[in-house]
């Protein structure tokens, strides 16, 4: 169904008879009868009683009292179209992995929603691996997430390393010591995260290189936001990333460590030559990107 169809019939109920709607929409009359024909073949309908006077049928005052709602959806959709267009409206659907999850993402969003507040934003927080698959499945747009291994169908651009501090319960006897080393840890129990993190990998790359065989068995625990309760109650120390520990909870204390290494790369996760990208989500991308601090990989010239 034609919505200037519909925005004839409404001219001819306003003005009463074929001729003056004509005149108002700018129309011949034969145009506009032919057009009011077309619309009743549409609905398999008479619409009007033709004679002296035009009188709405049943099904013409049906519709004559549904027409305004339809036009207004009509425009409303216009609206929504172009400001999607423009970036302006529309869904975005991000991905995020802890910490940055709990505490980058929602400072990132806040900025964004106060310059696009008609974008209506959806967040999954899921580890990288899962966040991998939810891309290749369409169920997101963008991942914020730690490096996994790379794909063919996935781009990774890396935004900055991070940062790796020790967390200790706040009566620990390291808390004076002026400096730490890893290997001053060796008889301590760890608290580390599954073995898929990207974060228990680097960290026990630091553990086999500087410590070797630990002496006492670590305890591993299912979320990287929730060692430090863990710390807090006296069951071990934590190497883990600053941003999940910082501020220290009451009960604990972080002091850095000598000669560790950079933690695993932070980055946006999208898919590759994607049709689906829309100008929202580019621009949430670039917002994200302020976090970077990593510089860009300089492109390599082509040979000729």
């Amino acid at each position: 169904m034609e919505i200037r169809l519909i925005k004839t019939f409404q001219a001819i109920v306003k003005y009463g008879n074929f001729q003056r709607a004509a005149e108002a929409l700018q129309y011949s009359q034969p145009t506009i009868t032919m057009q009011i024909k077309k619309l009743e073949e549409e609905l398999g309908m008479k619409l009007f009683e033709r004679g002296k006077t035009i009188t709405l049928t049943s099904a013409g005052r049906l519709l004559n009292e549904r027409a305004d709602l339809l036009l207004r959806e009509y425009d409303e959709l216009n609206v929504a179209l172009t400001d999607f267009m423009h970036g302006d409206a529309g869904i975005i659907r991000i991905g995020a992995s802890e910490p940055s999850a709990s505490s980058r993402l929602p400072e990132i969003l806040r900025r964004f929603s106060e310059q696009k507040p008609k974008v209506q934003v959806q967040v999954r927080i899921s580890t990288t691996k899962d966040l991998m698959r939810m891309l290749l499945d369409d169920e997101i747009d963008i991942a914020l997430c730690n490096e996994a291994e790379p794909h063919i169908q996935l781009d990774f651009q890396p935004l900055l390393y991070e940062d790796i501090t020790l967390l200790l319960p706040a009566s620990h006897p390291l808390q004076h010591k002026q400096e730490i080393h890893l290997k001053d840890l060796k008889g301590e129990t760890f608290l580390l995260t599954p073995g898929t993190c990207s974060f228990r990998i680097r960290i026990e790359e630091m553990i086999s290189s500087q410590i070797g065989q630990l002496q006492r068995s670590p305890i591993l625990v299912d979320g990287i936001t929730v060692l430090k309760y863990f710390v807090q109650a006296n069951m071990g120390i934590a190497l883990a990333p600053v941003v999940a520990v910082s501020p220290p909870i009451p009960g604990t204390i972080t002091r850095p460590v000598r000669n560790l290494m950079n933690g695993p790369r932070l980055g946006v996760l999208t898919r590759k030559n994607s049709s689906t990208s829309s100008k929202i989500t580019e621009e949430l991308v670039d917002e994200i990107k302020r976090l970077r601090t990593i510089p860009d990989e300089p492109v390599m010239a082509q040979s000729r």
